[in-house]
Order: structure tokens, then sequence, then C-alpha cells
């Protein structure tokens, strides 16, 4: 069957042969292929190196100027915590795209395969027809940045998995901070790691997160050390081994932000509490956060100042939060909490 249009989603991070070889097998099916870029708006980390400009740059380097033309690379937002929006936002992309081109009804195909859980979105576009595709030679994104992004400098594993003008754009890449600053970032974690791998099992972590909101503002403050240095996040850490959660809430905030209000009042203005953990939410390995709502009442901002693990302490306004500045899924729970 001959498609209208095909749907491929990916972060490809970094776009490698296997990615590749769908688009070119896509533009065999259909006349025009939409390439959904996911986490399009994130801080350079270890697991999303390259924004979204540079990936479609990876993307669009590999074909001819004919095949651009047949080819539309978008960004598609992650929104973790609520499935049923993101999927929303899928089709509002392509009905946008397809209704804007093509008077009659188009016929439309998703193309990709079933890789691990994280496909699973394969199976939430019924109204769509199906293209599999087999992994090409087991290529593996996090593979090839776990390589490229180590001290063992051993990059033709790296370059096989790569088109030329790919290679060529990541090894100029090494000269910039952000490779610098990534890679500094993976060596954090592997030695983070490293504390805890001779346990039997992987451990989980546990952590708090206080969603402080007053007149229209957040606070927020910016994290002094790896992971995600100089990156703004809500002020939280782990708990205390003999430590009740909301407990531990209270003296984070109070550490890292040395806000004038005083713990009982803080207490009682909690209106909500809810569990983020999404398997992917920290480098630092499982790490699942009981996020806390506190809602002061209206007036003047208490003065913040940062302590402990914050360099910074700040109050910023709703409109001014935003996801390439923000730590982990930090912007994603704000979101949830606060829509």
């Amino acid at each position: 069957m001959r498609y209208d249009y095909l749907i491929f989603i990916g972060r490809f991070q970094p776009f490698h042969l296997g990615h590749e070889s769908i688009v070119a097998h896509a533009l065999t099916q259909t006349d025009k292929i939409i390439i959904l870029v996911g986490s399009p708006y994130q801080p350079r980390t270890v697991r999303n190196p390259w924004d979204y400009n540079e990936r479609e740059r990876f993307i669009r380097a590999n074909f001819s100027e004919d095949e651009n033309r047949r080819i539309l690379v978008l960004p598609l937002m992650d929104n973790i915590y609520n499935e049923t929006a993101w999927i929303r936002s899928v089709q509002q992309i392509v009905s946008g795209v397809v209704h804007a081109t093509i008077g009659a009804e188009p016929t439309i195909g998703l193309i990709g395969y079933q890789k691990d859980e994280s496909s699973y979105y394969l199976n939430q576009f019924p109204q769509w027809g199906r293209v599999e595709v087999s992994n090409y030679e087991d290529l593996s994104s996090t593979d090839i940045r776990d390589a490229y992004f180590s001290d063992n400098k051993e990059t033709e594993e790296i370059v096989q998995s790569l088109s030329v003008p790919v290679a060529m754009a990541l090894e100029a890449f090494k000269q910039t901070k952000g490779y610098a600053q990534v890679a500094d970032e993976q060596r954090f974690v592997k030695a983070y790691k490293k504390g805890w791998e001779s346990a039997p099992y992987e451990p989980t972590f546990v952590t708090v997160d206080a969603l402080v909101v007053q007149s229209g503002h957040i606070l927020l403050v910016e994290r002094k050390a790896q992971p995600g240095r100089g990156l703004m996040a809500l002020p939280g850490g782990f708990v205390n081994p003999k430590e009740k959660l909301e407990d531990a809430v209270i003296r984070e905030l109070r550490e890292e932000t040395r806000i004038k209000v005083p713990a009982p009042v803080l207490k009682g203005s909690i209106s909500n509490t809810e569990v983020f953990d999404d398997p992917y939410r920290s480098a630092r390995g499982r790490t699942i956060t009981h996020a806390y709502l506190i809602e002061l009442h209206d007036g003047k901002l208490p003065k913040v100042k940062g302590g402990d693990d914050a360099a910074k302490a700040f109050w910023v306004p709703f409109a001014e939060v935003r996801p390439e500045m923000m730590f982990e899924d930090h912007y994603h729970i704000i979101q949830a909490m606060l829509g």
C-alpha cells in the first residue's frame, strides 16, 4: 500500500544509520514523511545532548534536495506524565500538516519498529496504517552516546553506525562547550553509579521536591553541582533514612532556599502531593520523587537565598518557566501539577 503521508517519531539522539534506513524506506512508500522529533526543548544532558535544530540538520544532511522537499521535520514536545495530551499533540500536528495541503481524505501511516517498552506509542494510533520495519543492525542511540562521550576515544564503532555527514558533524561538535559539558556530566554519572555497582540489586532512590507558588510565581533554585549544574530546579533532594516524606520536603525547601516562612506555615500550605516515576527521569538511576504543591497566600513574595546544594534561589513568573532551562523532569512536574 502506498501512503500520502508516513509519520516517523523518535528522539534521534543522534540520527544513525538505522534511522536513515527507515526514512529511506518510507520515501519509497509515501509521497511525504513527517518526522516528529521528541524532546525538542531540553537542556543538554547525557540522554539529550543535541537540540532540535542540530538534530534536524543531522537528518536533512543525509538526503538530496528533492528528497528533503518530501521530508517535513517538526518538534514534538514531551508530556511524560500526561499520555493523552501527548497523543493529542501528535494528532494535532499531523492534522495541521495534512489538511493544510490536501483537500481529499489522505492515507496516513505510522512507520517504526518495536524496539522495547519505549515503543508503546506505535499502538496508540489505530486510525492510521502501520509500516513495520526491522532494527537495522541492532543499532542503539544509547550505545552510540555512551561511546561518543566516553574518555576511551574509540570512535571507529561510532563512525560505522553513522552516515558520513553525521559523523563529521559529531566530530566538529567535540570542539564545543556543549560536548565538554555533557562529557563532564557523563563522567560524574558513571562515578556516581560505581558507588553501588556491587549491590545485589540496582537501587531505587526516593526523593522529594517542593513546588512552592505564590502570586503567579514559582520558587526555583539554580543547581550548584552535577548533574544539571547551572540548571533551574524545584527545591528538593533525597529522603533521610529516618525521615517522613513531608518532613523531608520541608527540610530540603528550607535548606536550599532559606525561605522566610515558618515551617508550620509551609506544612499547613501543602495542597497536593503526587508521585513522579518516569524510569528515565534521572541520569543517576531509578529515582522516584514525591512532589508537594505548597500554595502560599498572595502578597509580597517571601525573601529567599540559595543554600546547601543550591547556588541561588529565586521567584520566577509562571510564564517564564522554560523547559530548556529546567533540570530532569521538573518542567513536566510543574505542568502536571499546575496545568
